[in-house]
This record gives C-alpha cells, structure tokens and sequence, in this order.
C-alpha cells in the first residue's frame, strides 16, 4: 500500500465550485491537491452554461432579425450553424481541452492531479496508486450526471444528452427532446431557430412544471410559435433505433420519429463511486446531505450539485464561498489561534480571523447557507426569471398568499417593444408579514428584470416600502411597480 502524502485539503472534483474553493484555498497559503477526472471547470464552461449561451443568443439574433417585418422594414434570413459550432469549438472550449484552467488553478498554488478519487477512510483520498492525507479536510464538488430514465431500448441506442447537443458540427434535419425543463427548451427553441423540425415529450402536464403556470403558458406558446412541437402528459415506454432514426413510442400509443433523440430528464450525483462508506456515510442517497456551512461529517464539505441545492453554477459559487470560509476557520483553530467558531475570513490571501461575527454572514463571518431567494433564470426567448416559492408552494406551507400580476405587453416598455414583448411579472406575497416570498419575472429581459426582486425576496423588503420606490420609466422592470398594485 501507498504511503500516505500529508497535504492540507484534498478538493475531489474540480467544477465551478470545486475549482473555486481549491484556487481560494491555496491563495491563502494551504497546500490544496485539486482532482479531476474529466475537463477543470466542470460541466458550465464546456457543455452547459457558457457554450448553451452561446447558442442561444445566436438564435435570438434570428429571431431578432425575423421581427423587422412589421418594425423597420423587412428582412431575409439565412441561418448557418458553422459560426455558432465555430464559436463554441474556439471561443468557449477550446476544443474541451483545459488547459488554460488548469494552469489557472496550478498559477495559485494548486496541485492538480488528473484521474477518479476514491475515499479511503476519514481524511484520506485515493487516486490511483497515490494516497493523499488531509489535514484539515477534503471537499467533494464531483457534481451530477445526466439522469437517464429506464425507457425500455433507450440504452441500446445512440441517444444524445447535453454533451453531444452542445458539440454537434452539423445539424440534423430532425428533433425528438425527451424532458420538457429548462435545458430541454433552450435547446428545442435553438435547434428550431436553425430549421430543425423540433418535438418535445413531456411526462407533466405542462412544460417547465417546477416554475409557475403562466410561465409554463407563455413558454409553451414562445416555442410553438418557432415551429416546435409540444406534447404533454406522455411517458415515454419504448425507444427504438434503426440506424437512421429513433422512434419513441409513448403511453396510450403515442409515436414520434426523429433523426436525433435528445434526452434531458435531469441529472443526478453518483455517490456510489466516492467510497463514502469508508467514513460512514450513506452512499445511497440521491445527492450529498450538508448542514448549513456544507459539512457532510466531520472533516468533508461538498460543494456544487452534488449537494442538490440547484444545478447551477451561482449556486456552486455561493457554497464555494461558505466552504473556503469555514475551511480557513477550521485551519485557525486548528493551528492553536482563538476559538474564531463563525468568524474565519481571509485577508490579503491569508488565514485570519475577525472579532464577533455577524449572524446574518456579513463581511468577515462565516455565512450560512441560505436558499430562500435562490434565483433561477431559463433563458429560452422570452427569458423566465424566477425567485423564492411559487404561489403553490408558498400555499402549501400555509401562507397567507396574496398573488399580484401584470402582464408585460400592457406596460408601457411591452407596448413600446411589440413584436416578441410577451410576458409577465407575478409577486407572491405573505400576506401577515407584508413581504415578497417569491416572483417570476417573464420577458425579453426577464432574468435581468429579476435582480431587484431577489434583492426584495432575499432582504425581505416590506411590500409598503416597495410601492414607495420610484421605477424609472420606460424599462420592462416598472412592470413590477403595476403587480404590486395588483396584489389581492
């Protein structure tokens, strides 16, 4: 067996939080092993956010264009996908060669090792042959895979998820999406924009089921609008594979065909291959139970994904930060300086400690996690923004809701917009605190309209004290201003 290496932290997992919390971490001096299987950066730069961004805008540019009819004359169109290919291949990926990130973290002071990590016991970490002993602690940021539903025949076929959508050079003339969600009608409303005939299969009973039911409306309607097809309320049951194209048979003897068969039913983190049992923790569960500072048992955090608090990439920042607080104030204590329980920070890329720390994670403390204003952005044409609870869910934990909408095409900035103006802001109040509890924000700048209300959700900002701010004029955001009077 190996001899140990002793180190201070072993990250598992170098994803946009992973790589955050191991770069911070040896900026302030630690001696910090980074381990990585697969691409520095994890999923967002490579087959997620950034290149599906990419794509999108793209696409709305010929959307955009198409819209001259009727506003500024008239236009032609001719959509070519070899730019966009060329733009993610160069631009985003560098051919999904890291590189450049690794060197990134390496440049702070980083180890960076490539291959699986297993654990092996408390504080230990095998990759390979090499076995590495954590001092301070280990961090688990091994994010998610593709969830993919037991589809009788779905395995046997070249199906794509994410990853393949992201890299496709050609396109093909033809489009099955299994999964209605976010990522599924980005990309449906892309292809189509390009001339792919597109279909969505959705097991709900509407698109986008988790978010509020206008945006569900509005975004059914946008896509259709581009030509694509929706069908609700269908379980897949058998998918078959010809060598030229995929048919899906669904329950009740519903059937599509497609050249591609795109399946994006979510994703989940596989614990099984972490050695999690070597210190005592359920490997079982769907995604990584953590406390409100990350910790998953003495010694190991987790971070990203894998904890299950949102698949995104603000989510994994945040925790990042909460992470490297506590691990830095682990480290203080550690090394025989007070007892700075909640007040680790770091100053000028070192471990140091404050004075009293703030209970709501102000400057200097180590924060807690808190996911009550967790916003969420599908950034399909119109964008639907999100914050907090839905009317549902606020009802369901016994609020006293009151709803207020106003529709966007009948504020002043939708009129002005016209063509592509379709949307909406809804606020869900509690009624016996007099604050906002959640709000959706759907538009052509719906997740940028929803900055301010997460700040009002997050901070809790009295509904009086909202009504009294002045909503410049003419912006999509004074729509807020038109649902606050609508609440009821």
């Amino acid at each position: 067996m190996a001899e140990p290496e002793v180190v201070d932290v072993v990250v598992v997992g170098l994803g946009v939080g992973g790589e955050e919390v191991a770069g911070r971490l040896a900026e302030a001096g630690l001696t910090v092993v980074g381990v990585e299987r697969d691409l520095v950066g994890g999923e967002c730069p490579y087959w997620g956010c950034i290149p599906s961004k990419m794509m999108i805008r793209a696409a709305n540019a010929i959307a955009e264009a198409r819209r001259i009819d009727g506003l500024a004359g008239a236009a032609e169109v001719r959509p070519d996908w070899a730019p966009v290919a060329k733009r993610i291949r160069e631009e985003a990926t560098d051919t999904w060669d890291d590189t450049v990130a690794v060197e990134r973290f390496t440049g702070k002071g980083g180890r960076f090792v490539r291959g699986s990590a297993r654990l092996d016991g408390p504080g230990r970490v095998r990759v390979g042959e090499r076995v590495f002993q954590a001092r301070h602690g280990i961090v688990l940021g091994t994010g998610t895979k593709p969830s993919v539903p037991p589809v009788d025949g779905l395995a046997d076929t070249p199906y794509w998820t994410n990853r393949q959508a992201i890299e496709v050079e050609e396109l093909p003339e033809s489009l099955l999406v299994l999964g209605g969600g976010a990522i599924g009608l980005e990309l449906a409303q892309v292809f189509a924009r390009f001339g792919v005939r597109v279909t969505v299969v959705e097991a709900a009973d509407r698109v986008l089921a988790v978010e509020e039911p206008e945006a569900s409306e509005v975004a059914a309607a946008a896509l259709r609008a581009d030509g694509v097809q929706i069908h609700t309320g269908v379980r897949a049951e058998r998918v078959g594979h010809d060598g030229r194209g995929f048919t899906l048979r669904g329950a009740g003897g519903a059937r599509f065909t497609a050249e591609r068969l795109l399946v994006v039913t979510g994703r989940r983190a596989h614990l099984d291959e972490l050695g999690l049992d070597t210190v005592g923790v359920d490997a079982g569960q769907r995604y990584l139970v953590v406390d409100d500072r990350l910790h998953v048992t003495e010694g190991i955090w987790a971070v990203g994904d894998v904890t299950g608090e949102g698949a995104f990439t603000h989510v994994a920042m945040y925790q990042a930060g909460i992470v490297v607080a506590d691990v830095l104030d682990h480290v203080a204590r550690a090394d025989g300086g007070p007892d700075a329980s909640g007040t680790a920070r770091v100053t000028g890329g070192a471990v140091g400690a404050s004075g009293a720390a703030g209970a709501d994670g102000s400057a200097g403390a180590v924060p807690r996690a808190d996911y009550r204003a967790l916003p969420r952005v599908t950034f399909t044409d119109p964008e639907v923004g999100a914050v907090g609870l839905t009317e549902r869910q606020a009802r369901e934990r016994g609020i006293n809701v009151q709803v207020g909408l106003s529709e966007l095409p009948s504020s002043a900035r939708g009129w002005i917009h016209k063509s592509g103006n379709e949307g909406f802001v809804k606020l869900v109040a509690d009624a016996d605190r007099g604050v906002l509890v959640g709000a959706t924000s759907v538009g052509p700048a719906g997740g940028e309209v929803l900055s301010g209300l997460a700040v009002a959700v997050h901070a809790a900002v009295p509904l009086g004290r909202l009504r009294q701010m002045i909503y410049a004029y003419p912006t999509f955001h004074r729509a807020i201003e038109d649902a606050l009077r609508n609440l009821r």
